[in-house]
């Protein structure tokens, strides 16, 4: 009779959490389009079949990886708004979250563009991208009222999307003159 050896199993908590880490990873590397399963895998070194372990498919883990991505890109939103104590703070915050944060690096203004394209596509991945609005305008409502909130949360993104993509410098003391001229500062 042959004994039956079997492997102990390899207890890994963080694996669901490098799976989620990974795929922004390859959507940032290979956009939406190219992520998958496999190259997930790989990126996160899991086996493959942690994928369908983990997650019920593709759909499900790009929700998961692009939730977080939001959570803690609408969490730096909060932190910029809440240090600001005074109105006059809360329009230089708003100056720094386009100049600064919004699209700190390459890899965020991907992940931004890739979320903004599924959401377009997807009406099941606006439920992100509008819950992260909704916590930017409530992070803005610190220190404005609900019109000004909208108008520059729109401002917000549209300003840092030309920003990044514009071929030509920008400066800075045009952001914080457009930004007095819609606060009324």
């Amino acid at each position: 009779m042959t004994a039956v050896t079997t492997r102990p199993r390899r207890h890994d908590p963080a694996r669901r959490d490098r799976i989620i880490d990974a795929c922004l990873d390859v959507v940032a590397e290979r956009g939406v389009a190219g992520t998958t399963h496999r190259r997930v895998a790989a990126a996160a070194d899991v086996p493959l079949g942690s994928m369908t372990y983990h997650f019920a498919g593709m759909d499900d883990l790009l929700r998961e990886a692009f939730g977080r991505f939001a959570q803690q890109a609408a969490a730096q939103f909060e932190r910029r708004m809440a240090e600001a104590p005074d109105r006059d703070a809360a329009v230089r915050a708003v100056v720094r979250l386009i100049t600064l944060d919004v699209f700190a690096t390459q890899r965020d203004l991907v992940l931004s563009h890739e979320l903004y394209t599924l959401a377009a596509r997807d009406p099941a991945f606006r439920t992100l991208t509008n819950d992260w609005m909704r916590r930017s305008r409530d992070a803005l409502a610190r220190h404005f009222d609900p019109a000004t909130c909208r108008v520059l949360d729109a401002f917000i993104e549209g300003m840092t999307i030309h920003r990044a993509l514009d071929t030509e410098p920008h400066d800075d003391v045009d952001v914080l003159a457009a930004v007095r001229r819609l606060t009324g500062a």
